[in-house]
């Protein structure tokens, strides 16, 4: 369900991680975008979330909604696309990194387009979800936060994230979106991400 949290505590994570906060008290919509990945992932299923907040005029504005920080069971398990294995976002803040384009060509979303990310790579094809240091790799992956289909809410990740941070519900992330125009219209169409460990 979409929430309105208290972004206290988030922002807390966020200064004590020494990631950078957005604020403005002058231009509305000055965005952060920040997953955080539950300390008891699921396999192949959405239980992590993501939150837009911005300040403007003293006041914060928060949303957060379900998501998958983590890739699901196809790309895991059955079909693997690097021979490394089926990346993983590292946490981290991703400066600039991403833009509004078109998710394998058919639909607006955020796309890692201006930056690298730090991705494990997990080749085993079980289950668990592995985090190895000795497989972090940097680059340009494709790892992009977009939704599982057009057609409201699935109950599990299954072949809609190689990696990707994926919402559950389609009305969520189209909310997400029109957050994402508005910011772009006052800011430019470059976007931070920023993904945490709960």
């Amino acid at each position: 369900m979409l929430t309105k949290p208290d972004p206290t505590a988030v922002l807390a994570r966020m200064r004590s991680a020494g990631h950078t906060v957005f604020e403005s008290d002058s231009v509305d919509f000055n965005l952060n975008l920040i997953g955080i990945r539950s300390r008891n992932p699921q396999f192949d299923r959405f239980n992590d979330v993501l939150y837009a907040m911005w300040k403007f005029q003293g006041v914060w504005s928060t949303y957060m909604w379900p998501i998958t920080t983590l890739p699901g069971k196809y790309f895991m398990v059955d079909r693997l696309l690097n021979r490394e294995g089926c990346a993983i976002l590292a946490p981290g803040q991703y400066r600039g990194a991403y833009a509004i384009g078109k998710h394998r060509g058919k639909y607006d979303a955020l796309c890692q387009r201006k930056g690298a990310v730090t991705v494990f790579r997990d080749g085993d094809r079980d289950e668990e979800f592995d985090l190895l240091p000795s497989k972090k790799r940097n680059g340009w992956y494709g790892i992009n936060i977009h939704r599982c289909g057009a057609g409201g809410k699935v109950p599990k990740v299954g072949r809609n994230s190689a990696g990707c941070q994926v919402f559950q519900n389609s009305d969520h992330f189209d909310h997400f979106m029109r957050l994402l125009y508005k910011s772009r219209d006052l800011w430019g169409n470059t976007f931070t991400y920023t993904l945490l460990q709960a």
